[in-house]
C-alpha cells in the first residue's frame, strides 16, 4: 500500500501554521487541495494564474500569515518575472508542485518545462529539494516549510510523477 502522502502533507503544513493555500486546480494535488478545504483553520483559495499565488503570498505575509502554493511544473514558467519580487522583498514562499513532463509523460508540451523546472527555480534563488518517492514528500516539505519561514526564503518541494501517477494517453482520451 502506497503512504498516503497527502495526508501526510497536509498534517506537516498544519503543524507548521499555514493558514493559506493557493492552488491552480491540477489532478496531482486534488487529495491535497481536498483536505485543505475540510481543514477550518485554512483557507484554500483557487488562483486563475500562478503569479497570483505570489501576491497572495505576499500579502498573507504581510498580514501575519502563511501560504503555500500548490501548482503543476507547467506553471513554474509563468512566475519567472515574479519569482523577482520574492527575491527583492525576501517574504517566506513555499511552493509544492507536481511534476509533468518526466518518464512516461503522454503530452508533449509538459515535457519542456518539467525536464527545466529544478534549473529555473533554482536559478531565480528558489531551494529546490526533489521527493520522488511518496514516503519522503512529507520529510521534504517539512524541511521546505523550515527554509521558508523560518529562514524567510523561497523553497520549493517538486513532487515527482511517479509518485501522483503516470496517465496515459488512452485514460486522458476518456475524461
Amino acid at each position: 500500500m502506497q503512504p498516503d502522502w497527502p495526508a501526510h502533507v497536509h498534517r506537516e503544513l498544519a503543524a507548521a501554521g499555514v493558514r493559506i493555500v493557493g492552488y491552480v486546480p491540477d489532478a496531482g494535488h486534488k487529495r491535497l487541495i481536498e483536505l485543505c478545504q475540510a481543514d477550518r483553520s485554512m483557507r484554500a483559495v483557487v488562483l486563475t494564474t500562478e503569479e497570483e499565488g505570489i501576491g497572495l503570498a505576499a500579502g498573507a505575509w504581510l498580514g501575519g500569515e502563511k501560504t503555500v502554493l500548490l501548482m503543476q511544473s507547467s506553471g513554474v514558467g509563468n512566475l519567472v518575472n515574479v519569482l523577482g519580487m520574492v527575491q527583492v522583498c525576501r517574504f517566506p514562499l513555499l511552493m509544492l508542485v507536481t511534476m509533468r513532463g518526466e518518464q512516461g509523460e503522454f503530452n508533449p508540451w509538459q515535457v519542456p518545462m518539467g525536464q527545466t523546472t529544478a534549473r529555473v527555480l533554482e536559478a531565480m534563488g528558489v531551494a529546490v529539494r526533489q521527493a520522488g518517492e511518496p514516503e519522503t514528500v512529507a520529510a521534504h516539505v517539512h524541511t521546505a516549510l523550515r527554509l521558508a519561514f523560518e529562514a524567510q526564503g523561497a523553497a520549493a518541494v517538486l513532487i515527482a510523477q511517479r509518485v501522483i501517477g503516470i496517465k496515459s494517453f488512452q485514460e486522458q482520451s476518456a475524461q
